[in-house]
């Protein structure tokens, strides 16, 4: 998570995020936590009400919160930054905040794990920017906001080249378009260090993460019915790919800036 004065939540997100968005995040992290048993909305109620607008007053974005439909151990979350270099000073303005200092002993006591976290950046000039960014509910709202997140993460043998990102755009994108995806969005490996080590990264690998946005769980299972991908994509996108894809069913928390 990060830092910020508990005084700050409720006001408004600052100018600094704001342009980050337009920028569409040059860089960002997915956050996949594995917590413990029954502790998913312990942490979801804590971190809406506490970690949101706190972050972004330091200058970073909190893009969406949500629940991994398959795995109910699993919190997801996307956040990002304008730079590598504000990356760093936005992380360590919250966690060496009072925000932080007051609540982290909750947030870490539901979690098993907090370091599985990609690194990444848009794929292409404006791979990123279709994705919608709503006006948030006041801290205390509870339950899921409209839609499915498709977020597949594809591990490959190096790192993308312009013909898995032409095969992407040309293929991929258009078929969960026509598949009934309301909006997509590509990012690769961010190979840059770390710029705050305090927070590991996935390191020594190489991904493409696809987010597809759908209005309903139903029009998603409808896509993941069909053959489109299989006969349509799998077999041309089979050459680039190390191991299988990592698909997650994601339900945007609430407060999650990012749903249908």
């Amino acid at each position: 998570m990060p830092d910020t004065a508990m005084a700050t939540r409720h006001t408004s997100v600052p100018i600094t995020a704001a342009a980050v968005v337009a920028d569409d995040c040059p860089i960002v992290e997915l956050r996949q936590y594995t917590l413990h048993a029954g502790q998913r909305d312990v942490l979801i109620d804590l971190f809406d009400r506490e970690f949101v607008e706190t972050q972004e007053a330091q200058g970073l974005r909190v893009l969406g919160q949500f629940r991994d439909l398959d795995r109910p151990d699993q919190f997801v979350w996307l956040r990002g930054f304008g730079s590598m270099e504000a990356r760093r000073q936005a992380l360590e303005a919250f966690y060496s905040g009072p925000t932080w200092a007051a609540h982290r002993n909750a947030a870490n006591a539901t979690m098993v794990d907090s370091d599985n976290v990609l690194l990444l950046r848009p794929a292409w000039p404006g791979a990123a920017g279709a994705l919608p960014q709503h006006a948030r509910p006041a801290a205390g709202a509870s339950g899921s906001a409209p839609g499915v997140l498709a977020a597949t993460v594809f591990h490959l043998h190096e790192a993308a080249t312009p013909a898995l990102l032409d095969f992407c755009r040309h293929r991929m994108a258009p078929t969960l378009q026509r598949g009934g995806a309301r909006h997509v969005a590509w990012y690769c490996t961010e190979t840059s260090a770390n710029t705050f080590p305090r927070l590991p990264v996935r390191e020594g690998e190489h991904v493409l993460l696809g987010l597809a946005l759908f209005g309903r769980e139903a029009a998603l299972e409808a896509f993941t019915d069909s053959a489109a991908w299989a006969r349509g994509v799998a077999p041309g996108l089979a050459p680039w790919l190390a191991r299988a894809p990592e698909i997650h069913r994601l339900q945007p928390t609430a407060r999650s800036a990012l749903h249908a």
